[in-house]
């Protein structure tokens, strides 16, 4: 398969560079597409306003690799048009720093956006993640931290277990069918960690933006939120918190229905 990857932490993530390689190990040809800045909770946006700029650029990552400073939606718009050889036959976006479980992330994720990108192109997509303690997800937003040794035998392990299962996901989806496989990766995460297919949990989560400065500005303040969902099915959320792999299938053509 020819796979295009983008996620929304920028091309500088660990995150995504650790998939890239284990998706280089494969037989599956690889390009890559990302923001030349983080662009978390941003959705599917696309730069409707201004010019942007897509330059190809050496990572180190070997193989094509293309830096964008756009949304994840236009990296995905722009690559498929514009950038890359041939069509791709399937869209990978992450993985992301921080879990994307649960309806309030999924609708707000970039890295959702970006998968999604590649959906309403016709193409079977997929959106990845790795769930953070609190504590070690504002290390590595707030102060720019890398990942410590621990974190990056379980991001190592995540992006090689990625590697194995979702082309596989991707080939068994239909071209043109609006689907999304959304997978969060439990920390810690084994090799051999069990994938369990979930639904997103229904959170509510008020109050994103604290109170105003002296200055009259709000700013964002990260919450969980609170989790209504009941005990069946099991919820993206209930996985993850079990230690598990969490597979949500997300059908954008039950919308309504």
């Amino acid at each position: 398969m020819k796979l295009l990857v983008t996620n929304d932490d920028g091309i500088e993530s660990f995150f995504l560079h650790e998939l890239v390689r284990a998706l280089v190990a494969t037989p599956h040809q690889i390009f890559v597409a990302a923001p030349r800045r983080e662009q978390s909770w941003i959705g599917a946006a696309k730069s409707r306003h201004r010019p942007v700029h897509a330059v190809e650029e050496d990572r180190g990552l070997g193989c094509r690799t293309w830096v964008i400073d756009g949304t994840p939606s236009d990296c995905v718009n722009i690559a498929i048009a514009h950038l890359m050889p041939e069509r791709p036959d399937a869209v990978i976006s992450g993985i992301n720093i921080g879990l994307n479980a649960s309806l309030g992330f999924i609708l707000a994720s970039g890295t959702i956006g970006g998968a999604w990108e590649g959906a309403v192109h016709g193409l079977p997509a997929a959106a990845l993640s790795q769930d953070l303690t609190f504590e070690v997800f504002e290390q590595l937003k707030q102060h720019g931290a890398s990942p410590d040794p621990e974190l990056l035998v379980t991001l190592r392990h995540s992006a090689e277990r990625a590697a194995t299962v979702v082309p596989k996901l991707l080939e068994a989806t239909n071209p043109r069918s609006f689907i999304v496989h959304n997978l969060n990766f439990p920390y810690p995460c084994r090799t051999d960690t069990v994938i369990e297919r979930t639904i997103p949990a229904r959170v509510i989560i008020p109050g994103l933006f604290g109170p105003a400065a002296d200055d009259g500005t709000h700013r964002f303040v990260f919450k969980l939120g609170d989790d209504i969902s009941g005990a069946a099915p099991r919820t993206d959320r209930a996985t993850l918190n079990s230690g598990l792999i969490s597979h949500t299938v997300l059908d954008y053509t039950k919308l309504g229905t």
